[in-house]
């Protein structure tokens, strides 16, 4: 829980610095939607405080007397908040069971994921900002509707949860970054690796170029570098990522002035994302 209030406390000092910015240059309109987005995320930060305030008020409680509860699963849009911030990028349903079967106990069947978007976006329908976060499509970055089948967390800054033409590689190539690190902190030893672990790495290797030892056995099950799979793909990254983050910020900018706060999480209405993609 605190990394998530971490990354909410850091998006709260960018959102400041951009008001003042807007401010300087006398821009009512950019700094209405800033202020509107610095609300939405004081909320949540406060729910979240809230919220782990009082489990450690829980924690605390004598335990004399009291039946401890059989363990349960974590809920699924739990299970996929913890891959999601893991990865720091959008992901399909497909992706995120497989990082979460690999490194998490528990199965995270993608059927489970199915309606899970929209259930989050009739939850903040029903009650804006009740929840510390929401789980919301990514939003393309010409018409600025929702992208299919690829999640995103609602305390990301919004350029974070744009996709433009080169986001695909730059998540793929982040998210293999991401997950080795992860293997990494969790199972250092080769030897200890789950199959789906070793199955998920060699996947990202064949797709990275350089990524793959000349040596590795042909198994499909053997366990890859996980240097030589970060530094491959971090490589590619510098080929990429400006241009990437430039075309999303502008795609943000633009959403900042055309839709509002729902709009901003969800997508544009269907009927208006043609037009909202020709309007600067």
């Amino acid at each position: 829980m605190q990394e998530h209030l971490d990354a909410l406390e850091k998006h709260m000092q960018q959102l400041q610095q951009a008001m003042r910015h807007a401010q300087m240059q006398r821009d009512q309109g950019q700094l209405k939607e800033l202020r509107a987005e610095l609300r939405r995320v004081q909320r949540s930060y406060d729910a979240l405080f809230d919220q782990g305030s009082d489990a450690a008020h829980d924690e605390e409680e004598p335990a004399a007397g009291r039946t401890q509860p059989p363990a349960v699963q974590m809920p699924a849009r739990e299970q996929v908040h913890q891959v999601l911030t893991l990865l720091t990028v959008p992901a399909a349903p497909k992706l995120i069971s497989s990082v979460h079967e690999a490194l998490f106990a528990g199965s995270l069947p993608t059927t489970r994921l199915a309606t899970l978007r929209r259930d989050e976006e009739r939850s903040y329908h029903s009650a804006p900002g009740a929840r510390p976060y929401y789980l919301c499509p990514a939003l393309t970055s010409d018409h600025l509707s929702p992208a299919r089948a690829l999640l995103t967390i609602s305390i990301w800054p919004l350029e974070d949860r744009i996709v433009g033409p080169l986001s695909a590689r730059v998540h793929f190539l982040t998210s293999a970054v991401k997950f080795a690190e992860a293997v990494e902190r969790l199972t250092p030893d080769p030897e200890t690796m789950s199959l789906g672990t070793r199955q998920l790495l060699r996947h990202y290797a064949l797709n990275i170029p350089g990524a793959l030892a000349a040596d590795l056995p042909q198994d499909h099950d053997a366990a890859c570098d996980l240097s030589l799979l970060r530094q491959a793909a971090q490589q590619e990254l510098a080929i990429h990522t400006d241009n990437d983050i430039a075309e999303r910020r502008d795609a943000a900018q633009r959403a900042r002035r055309q839709l509002d706060e729902a709009g901003q999480l969800f997508g544009a209405p269907f009927q208006t994302a043609r037009r909202l993609s020709s309007v600067t």
